[in-house]
């Protein structure tokens, strides 16, 4: 039989009139994330476009437009060439930018380390204008023989004026790559007065372009080649094609043609080694 005082605590406990402790939680430790596991997540936003392995953005326009860079190809294979492809730097050039844009969307690149950058003008696109949102030809305003320009080839109030400028000698910086193809149009042809004019030879076969002098009409002061070449180890190379190329040579012809240039290829794996 139990005791008296057990049973008045059972007949308490039934009525209400004592509360019942509730149970202490045993703390859960969390564990800490492992930087392959965030790396992994980050990369499954790149579903959609196989081919991209990092996206970049490298600056903002002067009206707040971002500069995206899209990393591309195999970086960490032995003696890949490191690659640069800019396009759109003025607003009223947009159809090369298909190229960039088609690697970018296809199938993953082999046999290159190469960044895309399709859009480098982006206020200048949406006003179909040269320049940037404040009437500069970026193409004018890199520091290395940079003067003082007006009218259409207005280099700003000082070199390196333009944060769309900053923004891409910064990425430059840290990229340095080997090559860099920088697209233009109308002129039709690809630059020789260069620092590397065989390798210019070389991609006006590749392309299929004709080889010219593109000195600009005395006005090439402070472009983002001659910035690049006088100051890096890598060639920077001016690519122009015509006023109208069409959608089909930009989508279907001269992607592989670029890739070509490098040695590199789209396709679902490798069909040769890297070179070394």
């Amino acid at each position: 039989m139990a005791p008296p005082g057990s049973l008045l605590l059972a007949a308490a406990l039934a009525a209400g009139l004592l509360a019942v402790p509730a149970p202490v939680p045993v703390p859960v430790p969390v564990p800490t994330p492992n930087p392959t596991t965030v790396l992994a997540s980050a990369r499954t936003t790149t579903a959609a476009r196989p081919a991209v392995i990092e996206k970049r953005v490298i600056g903002k326009s002067v009206r707040g437009r971002a500069i995206v860079a899209w990393h591309l190809g195999e970086p960490d294979a032995p003696g890949v060439p490191s690659v640069v492809l800019i396009s759109t730097m003025h607003g009223n050039e947009p159809a090369t930018r298909r190229i960039l844009e088609t690697l970018r969307d296809g199938a993953p690149l082999h046999d290159i380390d190469v960044w895309v950058v399709p859009t480098y003008n982006p206020d200048g696109l949406a006003r179909g204008s040269r320049k940037n949102a404040r009437g500069v030809d970026l193409n004018r305003n890199y520091p290395h023989g940079w003067v003082d320009l007006d009218g259409n080839y207005e280099s700003g109030p000082k070199p390196a004026s333009e944060p769309e400028t900053r923004a891409m000698m910064a990425f430059l910086k840290d990229v340095r790559p080997e090559r860099i193809l920088s697209f233009h149009q109308p002129l039709l042809g690809v630059d020789t007065a260069t620092k590397r004019p065989a390798f210019a030879r070389l991609v006006a076969r590749k392309l299929r372009l004709p080889r010219r002098n593109l000195t600009c009409g005395g006005v090439c002061h402070g472009t983002m080649t001659g910035w690049f070449n006088h100051g890096f180890r890598g060639n920077a190379l001016t690519v122009e094609y015509g006023a109208r190329p069409s959608r089909h040579r930009m989508t279907k012809v001269a992607p592989d043609q670029v890739l070509s240039v490098f040695g590199a290829h789209r396709g679902p794996q490798s069909l040769e080694p890297a070179r070394r």
